[in-house]
């Protein structure tokens, strides 16, 4: 049986960005359809697995970006979605989350051939990174209600893209298969 995980892109996040104004409502819609994904995720037992920004501070742990986040002027974007002490945790520096950084390693650690993807933002790092995923022969589904953007035009044109042209699955996330976990294991507790 296919062995899903669950990444979340970017949600540990200042929000002190170029678009932030408009990202954020994009986010606050979003943030329920995430909250109930990562709910399943965790209660199925499924490898969460955080992939963000280091906001340019190569000295960045997750730590440290996570209550950096907390203490910024969009912490409640933040809080409903934190890391447990189960998680995973990847820093990326570019758009991809696979791009230079351990994921497709980690990945065929746990043994996952299929990633669901929530987060931010549609149109660039979701998008580029269900790419990446596509040339690596991992399949992925992306949670559309789960997923915010900038651009509403480009985000529904990357929906066609990742479906079209990467064989995605598009789905809301109340439809998304997570697969069979192990109550009480994932979330890199193995």
């Amino acid at each position: 049986m296919p062995k899903r995980a669950l990444v979340v892109i970017d949600m540990i996040n200042t929000y002190e960005h170029e678009d932030a104004d408009v990202l954020v409502p994009s986010v606050r819609e979003a943030l329920p359809a995430m909250r109930g994904l990562l709910g399943r995720a965790r209660e199925q037992g499924l490898d969460v697995i955080y992939v963000n920004d280091n906001f340019g501070r190569w000295r960045s742990h997750h730590d440290e970006l996570l209550d950096s986040a907390l203490r910024g002027p969009h912490a409640d974007l933040v809080e409903p979605v934190r890391p447990d002490g189960r998680s995973l945790f990847v820093v990326k520096a570019r758009h991809s989350i696979f791009y230079q950084t351990p994921l497709e390693y980690l990945l065929a650690q746990q043994g996952v051939d299929r990633i669901v993807l929530c987060g931010q933002v549609t149109e660039q790092c979701v998008l580029y990174s269900a790419l990446d995923a596509h040339i690596r022969h991992i399949a992925v589904t992306v949670a559309s209600d789960a997923v915010a953007h900038i651009h509403p035009g480009l985000a529904r044109a990357a929906f066609r893209m990742m479906e079209r042209n990467m064989n995605a699955e598009v789905l809301p996330s109340d439809r998304v298969d997570l697969g069979e976990g192990v109550p009480g294991e994932g979330h890199g507790g193995r």
